[in-house]
């Protein structure tokens, strides 16, 4: 997977893990505060147009609390769009940069959120994503996903995606159902010519393993989506 890295943004703000929450953020209210810091704040940029002004602020918000870095990581499957989040990216990291150099921006590209964060994410990190961000073939919410695999604290901001209409996603459904199908015919057929050799030694083994097998592939099946 290629990466591209751009170098640190910095402005005037003072670093978020020296802020005083007293004194209120640049952005409006300040945030809740929270029992210890973090090593950064991962936050996850998908290639649609976001809420950029209130983005910004959200995450200011969390470092101020947190008290860690912050990274913008994008994700870009079309080189096309590669233009649009880098600026965004930038723009993004600019509002709530420091002059230490505390926050930064990256893209990967792929189509993977999990290779991507597997990739920058460390022990003691907190992820930010939000609520409309989903994966996978069944589109789970990503949150879900990163805590499921990496045991990781995620934050989920909601309300900053653009408007999208929704669609229906009968087509994973149907593919699941299709294929675990096959799999219950297939071995069931398979079974039957089992059946049909002499009753010995060989035949109960090749039962057996039918089984093991059948059972083995419905669950990686499943687990796909």
């Amino acid at each position: 997977m290629d990466k591209h890295n751009s170098s640190p943004l910095s402005s005037t703000l003072s670093p978020a893990s020296h802020l005083d929450p007293s004194k209120g953020s640049p952005f409006g209210d300040s945030a809740g505060q929270y029992p210890r810091p973090i090593r950064s704040l991962v936050v996850l940029i998908p290639e649609c147009e976001l809420d950029t002004a209130n983005t910004a602020r959200k995450v200011w918000e969390l470092a101020q609390a947190f008290g860690g870095r912050i990274q913008f990581l994008g994700l870009c499957s079309d080189a096309g769009r590669e233009p649009s989040l880098r600026r965004q990216l930038v723009t993004m990291s600019a509002m709530v940069a420091d002059g230490n150099g505390s926050v930064y921006s990256k893209i990967e590209f792929g189509k993977n959120w999990m290779d991507a964060v597997k990739s920058n994410w460390h022990t003691g990190d907190v992820i930010v994503c939000f609520a409309e961000q989903h994966t996978g073939l069944m589109k789970k919410p990503l949150s879900q996903i990163l805590e499921a695999n990496l045991n990781a604290t995620v934050h989920v901001l909601s309300g900053l995606y653009p408007p999208n209409p929704s669609r229906p996603n009968w087509l994973p459904g149907a593919l699941m159902w299709a294929g675990s199908i096959g799999i219950i015919v297939g071995f069931f057929w398979l079974d039957v010519k089992i059946t049909q050799m002499p009753q010995d030694w060989a035949h109960t083994v090749l039962l057996y393993l039918s089984l093991l097998l059948e059972v083995g592939l419905l669950w990686v099946w499943n687990s796909i989506f």
